[in-house]
């Protein structure tokens, strides 16, 4: 899928080289014969999807993946081809890395089975809470080799956010647990748990969050508000990790035993390390940050200690092999999280943070400023993700607007796609049509994952001069 392929009427926020312009030349338009009739809508109504921005010589060349509005889980080329299909992925996906499931090409996770489940009105706006049923891997033909939610607690999976497969053959699932904690205002709280669930669907080993509560970091006060917070998701957990190999623990620091687990908490502002063998907190950043002013811009400079994060997402350690490995990488949103909520630039926008997690400072960064617009031109206020490729670039996830893209160390895009697949709606309120072309997750995924002969194009895209980006009025 190319520049002019497809037009949608969700938000993709102007701005310089940070950003494509939110329109197409008549050229372009009458080079493919495509003139969509849209209603205006709140943000700008047209502007390209697919891709938008691709210099194969400087991009790192693979697949991507991502589940898009159409709940159709869609493995892509840099040129934005959809090269394989998984139907009925519901939110999102994640193709299965074949070193730790047995040299097995083209498996991902999905969810397969979605219930009405226990919780209604545990989060403000949820009329009805809808639940994971059931997870699964799928081959890739589509085939379920492996599911869990039956022998789950309950007997329903109720993941969410994330998973992972263990190099013992093992999953590791994010999951929900409705339940009533002792000390909180909320008679029953949606609390975080883990499972590592074995290959024949039975959990094996468990770890709650609310059980390890006095070990976030929070001071009495803190501790307080989040007892007695107004909604039951009061962590808010959205990404788990498997620490891996790392340089840390080759020198004899066990915080970072390779079988440990990273999450991060969006609505605490912190991340954790959770000792495998123990189940206690063993390493943390936050949720205690260097101070930022909200009517000032975050400083740019590195190194500098870690200055004020907050609902961030997708935090994990950039594993061996890769540039910067061993190095905390995470998307910062700064959106409003924390007990109590912490002062984040008000006209600033989200950043992407490689940490030294030994020392806690920041050794490189991007944000908008860095691609040569504002800072609000780079602005997720939730979900959203990043990771590094093998040749330094950073594929970045800025799912608020639906936009993946590759940024050089440097700051130059190198690669950008816009999400064609908007989640089509209704508002409840009014009944007019709604479209939404967010993205939760991407996934960059290396050529050698899938089986070989699965075809890719890696053909230049270079975009017009944003004062040739622009349809002129009709006769």
């Amino acid at each position: 899928m190319t520049l002019t392929t497809t037009f949608k009427t969700l938000h993709n926020s102007p701005g310089s080289r940070a950003r494509f312009s939110p329109v197409l030349s008549q050229a372009m338009l009458g080079a493919v014969g495509v003139m969509l009739s849209i209603s205006a809508s709140a943000a700008p109504s047209i502007y390209p999807t697919g891709t938008t921005r691709y210099d194969p010589a400087k991009a790192l060349n693979s697949f991507v993946l991502f589940t898009g509005g159409d709940n159709i889980a869609h493995l892509i080329d840099l040129n934005g081809n959809s090269v394989h299909e998984w139907r009925d992925a519901a939110s999102h996906s994640t193709l299965i890395d074949p070193a730790v499931n047995g040299g097995k090409l083209g498996h991902v996770f999905v969810t397969l089975d979605m219930t009405e489940g226990k919780g209604t009105d545990l989060v403000p706006g949820q009329v009805s809470r809808r639940v994971a049923k059931t997870v699964g891997e799928l081959d890739w033909d589509g085939k379920t080799v492996w599911s869990f939610g039956d022998k789950a607690p309950g007997g329903a999976a109720q993941q969410h956010h994330d998973w992972a497969r263990l190099p013992n053959g093992n999953t590791v699932v994010l999951a929900n647990l409705v339940h009533p904690v002792k000390g909180f205002k909320q008679p029953q709280v949606l609390d975080d748990v883990v499972y590592e669930v074995n290959p024949a669907g039975e959990v094996v080993w468990k770890w709650i969050a609310s059980e390890h509560i006095n070990e976030f970091g929070f001071s009495p006060a803190e501790l307080k508000l989040v007892r007695n917070a107004d909604i039951a998701d009061y962590l808010h957990v959205n990404n788990l990790k498997v620490v891996g190999p790392n340089r840390w623990f080759a020198a004899g620091d066990k915080r970072f035993d390779p079988e440990n687990l990273l999450f991060d908490a969006r609505n605490a502002n912190f991340i954790a390390i959770i000792d495998k063998k123990t189940g206690k907190i063993v390493w943390r950043l936050g949720p205690h940050y260097k101070a930022a002013s909200e009517e000032q811009a975050q400083p740019r400079n590195v190194p500098r200690p870690v200055d004020q994060i907050s609902a961030q997402h997708d935090a994990h350690i950039i594993p061996e092999g890769l540039p910067g490995a061993g190095n905390l990488l995470v998307f910062d949103n700064q959106g409003l999280a924390g007990y109590p909520t912490a002062a984040v630039p008000r006209t600033g926008g989200s950043r992407v943070l490689e940490i030294d997690p030994v020392k806690n400072e920041i050794v490189w960064q991007y944000t908008g400023e860095d691609s040569g617009g504002p800072a609000w031109s780079f602005r997720s206020t939730h979900i959203s993700a990043a990771r590094r490729l093998p040749n330094g670039n950073t594929f970045i996830d800025e799912g608020q607007s639906g936009r993946l893209f590759q940024v050089t160390r440097d700051g130059d895009i190198v690669w950008e796609y816009v999400n064609p697949y908007s989640r089509i709606g209704k508002d409840k309120l009014t009944g007019r049509a709604t479209a939404n072309n967010q993205l939760y997750r991407g996934q960059p995924v290396p050529y050698e994952w899938v089986p070989a002969g699965t075809p890719h194009s890696e053909k230049a895209v270079i975009p017009p001069e944003l004062s040739q980006a622009s349809i002129p009025p009709g006769p």
